[in-house]
């Protein structure tokens, strides 16, 4: 079944689609994930009970799940730049440090690491990692929409990360998390920012029950997803007060030979600094 994208020139030079134009087959499917959705109740739920689902799902995948991700300097080149400056970096949803461990292999000296999750566990696996060293990385639990979350951090951040964590969080808080940010980024601190597009793949795959809102869902484990827009994205940020870098799609292909996967991936990549 073909697929086809509509394209446009962003501002930053970079090809991207405006929008995946669903098949027939795959616009049924959003159809039919309206169906039935998420019991308002249930979802108020999720909500509350979002901290202990991450929590679960670090105790049932310990430091197994997330692959050390060392693309991160080859699409922002800002992080090899920390090294050079002496810069400090936040990693805001650390996970088990999949991130910023892999730039301390690669011999980065970055000055300091500010690294947060709302998991307790994945922050203990952060600290019980061999390259933790106290003196330099401070790990810390915090819930990045409320007002007090980042006060674990005494000096200004340079480059600040949010890679496939927004989508983590209710949709009514991510302006909440974007001033909260603003708010420790030094004057020229760059946000990078990678999450799920809208219509990616995994969007598609969710059946009804499991949609709880406009472009946002609940996992069977309890965890949720949000798939953005370039538009949404630009919005959330440039409203606290960013200036946009650059925002676009990328297009990927998730390819597993032993389990014959090959599939099209939709992610929205984007930059952002403090005046």
């Amino acid at each position: 079944m073909s697929q086809s994208f509509a394209m446009e020139k962003s501002d930053a030079g970079q090809i991207s689609h405006v929008a995946k134009r669903l098949t027939a087959d795959e616009a049924s499917r959003i159809l039919e994930q309206n169906s039935r959705l998420v019991p308002e109740r249930k979802a108020a739920q999720f909500e509350k009970d979002a901290k202990k689902h991450w929590d679960l799902f670090y105790k049932r995948n310990e430091t197994r799940f997330f692959k050390d991700r060392h693309w991160t300097t080859r699409e922002f080149e800002e992080l090899l730049g920390l090294g050079v400056d002496d810069g400090v970096l936040l990693e805001v949803g650390c996970g088990v440090g999949n991130l910023f461990y892999p730039l301390l292999e690669d011999g980065l000296k970055i000055r300091k690491i500010y690294a947060c999750d709302l998991s307790p566990r994945a922050v203990d696996f952060v600290k019980s990692h061999k390259l933790f060293d106290p003196e330099k990385i401070v790990a810390f639990e915090a819930d990045v929409t409320e007002v007090d979350c980042f006060s674990a951090i005494d000096l200004p951040v340079n480059v600040a990360t949010l890679i496939f964590v927004l989508s983590a969080i209710h949709p009514e808080k991510f302006k909440m998390v974007s001033k909260h940010l603003y708010a420790v980024m030094n004057t020229g601190g760059t946000v990078l920012f990678r999450d799920y597009g809208l219509y990616d793949m995994a969007q598609l795959r969710f059946k009804p029950g499991h949609k709880i809102s406009e472009n946002f869902y609940v996992r069977q484990d309890g965890t949720r997803s949000y798939y953005f827009s370039i538009e949404e994205v630009r919005d959330i940020f440039v409203s606290a007060g960013f200036q946009e870098l650059s925002c676009y799609y990328v297009q990927r292909r998730t390819i597993n030979v032993k389990e014959n996967v090959n599939v099209p991936r939709i992610f929205v990549q984007a930059k952002f600094k403090r005046p």
